[in-house]
């Protein structure tokens, strides 16, 4: 279905949600349609930036994409399920799930990228066209583990567009999966700065992270032994959570951590649930994996 045929009253694409209509406004209506969530309060200064810019790209998308405001102060459980630790926030969801979502308040060229994105992820047609057809193509090249051509056309498309946040974060991965992490922390801390709270590039400062964490992870066997051998040990199991995601072992990595969460939640200055937000930014905000581990969590913070 072309989510960008018909038009759609100015009135139905923005309107005030709470907790008894969340279900209704948000992920019963997103099986059709993408529904975009702001997460504000009164008392929140960046919020009344955001706001009025997001409802004005979503207008300007002309009924591919609705929005809801939901305030948190009156919307604790939701905030709680949703693992908000600050406002602004915005998720994006479709067919009920999250598929996107940023926090803090954006410029007016990322906020209608980021509008753009949530359509296109949908089904719908994206105004990015071309460029995003090109930064699809250079992905699955560096999926196919042609790092260099990746990164060749990644260049290329930021020589069309300086700015393509989704080319820039691009290019940096392709200098992760080549192994050149100097070069790839190098070329994302020259992000213009219209982009560069982007989530495409948090998620590849995220990225940087866990490769430089890689690096130094120890032998898995070994301490998966030390686990065995004393359940207790966090450090040894915190260890073992590293060394699985250096073997791209993610979901047991998330595993180990949530259990070194669970056994306590402070230890190591709360290395556990920090090093779990690494993961989830690394990630797309629609991985099973991150949406499991995020459910997961907010479970045991709001047991």
């Amino acid at each position: 279905m072309d989510i960008l045929s018909g038009a759609t009253p100015a009135a139905d694409l923005i309107k005030d949600g709470t907790e008894a209509t969340f279900m209704a406004d948000v992920i019963e209506a997103s099986q059709t349609q993408p529904v975009i969530v702001d997460f504000w309060a009164p008392w929140c200064g960046p919020c009344k930036t955001l706001g009025p810019m997001l409802e004005e790209a979503v207008t300007a998308a002309k009924g591919a994409v609705k929005m809801v405001k939901i305030n948190v102060d009156e919307a604790q459980m939701i905030a709680g399920q949703l693992q908000i630790q600050s406002i602004p926030t915005v998720y994006a969801f479709h067919q009920g799930q999250p598929v996107d979502g940023f926090q803090g308040a954006l410029p007016g060229s990322e906020i209608k990228a980021f509008v753009d994105r949530v359509i296109a992820a949908a089904g719908g047609e994206s105004p990015g066209g071309q460029l995003d057809e090109a930064v699809a193509a250079a992905h699955e090249m560096l999926e196919a583990g042609a790092a260099t051509d990746a990164a060749q056309t990644f260049a290329a498309i930021l020589g069309e567009d300086p700015n393509h946040a989704g080319a820039y974060a691009g290019l940096v991965q392709a200098h992760i999966a080549l192994g050149d992490l100097d070069q790839a922390e190098a070329i994302l801390n020259g992000a213009p700065a219209e982009i560069s709270t982007s989530p495409e590039l948090e998620a590849a400062h995220a990225q940087i992270e866990l490769a430089r964490q890689a690096a130094d992870a120890g032998p898995v066997a070994e301490l998966q032994a030390l686990v065995d051998a004393d359940p207790a040990n966090q450090q040894a199991r915190f260890d073992l959570a590293l060394a699985l995601q250096a073997n791209d072992q993610t979901e047991q990595a998330v595993s180990e951590l949530l259990e070194v969460f669970r056994r306590d939640r402070e230890w190591n200055e709360g290395a556990a649930k920090a090093q779990l937000f690494t993961i989830f930014e690394a990630l797309k905000p629609n991985d099973p994996i991150v949406l499991a581990g995020r459910r997961k969590l907010s479970s045991m913070i709001f047991a």
